[in-house]
Order: C-alpha cells, then sequence, then structure tokens
C-alpha cells in the first residue's frame, strides 16, 4: 500500500468556494415577510406587536439576499407593513378610548395587508426561482 497517496490534498480552499444557494431556498426566503404580515393580522394580539421587531431582523436578513428577487419581495412586504403600521400608529394618537375604534382599525389593516400579501405571494409562487451563487470573500491577507 502506498503511504503517499493518502497524503496527497487537493487545493481546495473553501473559503473562496461560491456557495450554491438553491432556487428553491430563495423562493422560501422571499415569502417570509409575507407570511409574517398574514399571521400578525389574524391573531394581532400579541403576534402583531411581536412581528413589528422581528419583521425588522427577516428584513435585515433577506434585503441583500444573494438572489435579487428575494429583497425584492422582500422590500414590498415591507413597505406595506410599515407603512399600514405607521399609518395606524398616527390615527390611534389621536383616537378616542375605545376598544371599537381599535377593532375598526386593526380590520382596515387586516384588510389591506391580507389581500396583498397573498397576492405576493401568488407571485412569488408563479416566478421563476434559478440557483445563485454568493461571491467568494475578500481576504484580508497582505499581499
Amino acid at each position: 500500500m502506498n503511504h503517499d497517496a493518502s497524503a496527497e490534498t487537493f487545493d481546495t480552499n473553501d473559503e473562496h468556494t461560491p456557495t450554491r444557494i438553491s432556487g428553491k431556498s430563495a423562493r422560501r426566503a422571499a415569502t417570509w415577510f409575507n407570511w409574517g404580515n398574514i399571521v400578525a393580522m389574524i391573531v394581532p394580539l400579541p403576534l402583531a406587536i411581536f412581528w413589528t421587531g422581528l419583521s425588522m431582523l427577516v428584513y435585515a436578513l433577506n434585503k441583500h439576499h444573494p438572489n435579487p428577487k428575494v429583497g425584492y419581495y422582500t422590500q414590498w412586504a415591507a413597505y406595506r407593513f410599515y407603512g399600514v403600521a405607521g399609518t395606524a400608529m398616527v390615527v390611534a394618537v389621536f383616537a378616542p378610548p375605545s376598544l371599537t375604534f381599535y377593532l375598526v382599525l386593526w380590520v382596515i389593516a387586516a384588510v389591506i395587508l391580507i389581500p396583498w400579501s397573498l397576492y405576493d405571494l401568488y407571485r412569488i409562487k408563479q416566478d421563476t426561482w434559478e440557483d445563485s451563487f454568493t461571491e467568494p470573500p475578500e481576504s484580508f491577507e497582505d499581499n
């Protein structure tokens, strides 16, 4: 048996090899913000409050995804959610302290967000998703 053969190493530098991200994974990542919007509107307390914070993390993770479509769909879902949430906050500040008023405000927000998010999920499903590759990281070594 040749012991030198087992000592051979191939020059596969993992830190400079592009990583493949499947189209299926990218499509799933593009749906996260829309699903969060839908769940937050179906169960507004306490999920809408928690989703407001968690949505910032989902946005940060997906906006600069290697597949630009993920960032596009995430950005538009965020525009819708933050626009509706911001408008609801401004209206609620000057609202009378009535449970009925807040229920009406929630229904209006749900009527805006749920159908639009469902339509976006439909568009994401119908879109063509191809595999993408990450760029190899820059080396910090002195040359």
